[in-house]
């Protein structure tokens, strides 16, 4: 038996529990593999590819880094759903996948310490704490670098840990991020941002910016509509804490963030 039969079996098995489930967890789900092995079986992948998840049919879920028309990436759902957990693996994936001359990340977070196993590593040009002065810079020289980049080269992860804090930091810092929001991808720059699904009605205005859009588990009904769009969804099938989905037209696409081990 392959490694990829023995991913696909596993899965299979998750999602079997994940619908059987009375209660969701927070932990990953049981036996899942890690996410070195998960790019092991799966690689060699595109150059221009970064990993988002593993599909329940053992397929990797994959955004293409060359390609802007996805736009900013919202990752949104309940409190525990695993929305930083997921931020995190996508930042240890590219890590994983590309040179630090090809993809780096930039992390702004109100939680520092969750991020401290990525201070050395050469992928992350910095971690900055959402309320500190270096974040409002960040966000300006990314700008300043995303007007003077053609869409070629190296490409830039804006990992943001909670949209609704960094909308708070003033009006300059709010341009500046709307800028990257609206162009950023077009010049290889690519914000992926979480949102708790409690908070969604209050950061309407906002949640146009995001044609993509990652669900975590959502229990209430109106914050799931308010989300996806859709009176019928999955959200709170969802396994809490390892599993997603997102809409490819007018189906769903679950997928499962493997954990990031040590």
């Amino acid at each position: 038996m392959t490694n990829t039969d023995r991913f696909t079996l596993m899965i299979e098995a998750l999602t079997e529990l994940a619908v059987e489930a009375q209660s969701h967890q927070t932990e990953p789900a049981p036996h899942l593999p890690d996410l070195r092995s998960v790019l092991a079986d799966l690689t060699p992948l595109p150059e221009e590819a970064l990993f988002l998840g593993l599909a329940d049919d053992g397929l990797p879920v994959l955004l293409n880094l060359y390609d802007p028309i996805p736009g900013p990436i919202l990752i949104v759902g309940d409190q525990a759903s695993g929305k930083t957990s997921l931020l995190r693996m996508i930042a240890r994936g590219a890590e994983y996948l590309h040179l630090p001359e090809n993809v780096q990340s930039g992390i702004i977070t109100q939680y520092p310490d969750e991020w401290k196993r990525f201070e050395e590593n050469q992928n992350t040009v910095g971690i900055y704490r959402t309320q500190d002065s270096s974040t409002i810079e960040l966000l300006q020289s990314l700008v300043t670098w995303a007007h003077n980049n053609k869409g070629d080269g190296q490409a830039i992860l804006l990992l943001m840990d909670d949209l609704e804090a960094i909308t708070k930091l003033g009006q300059q810092a709010e341009q500046n991020l709307r800028w990257l929001l609206l162009r950023g991808p077009s010049r290889r720059v690519w914000p992926i941002v979480t949102l708790n699904s409690s908070r969604a009605k209050e950061m309407e205005p906002w949640l146009d910016f995001f044609r993509t859009r990652l669900f975590g588990y959502i229990e209430n009904a109106d914050e799931a509509q308010q989300v996806t769009g859709r009176s019928q969804f999955l959200t709170a099938d969802l396994f809490k804490g390892s599993q997603f989905a997102m809409l490819e037209g007018n189906n769903w696409l679950k997928f499962w963030s493997p954990p990031i081990g040590q």
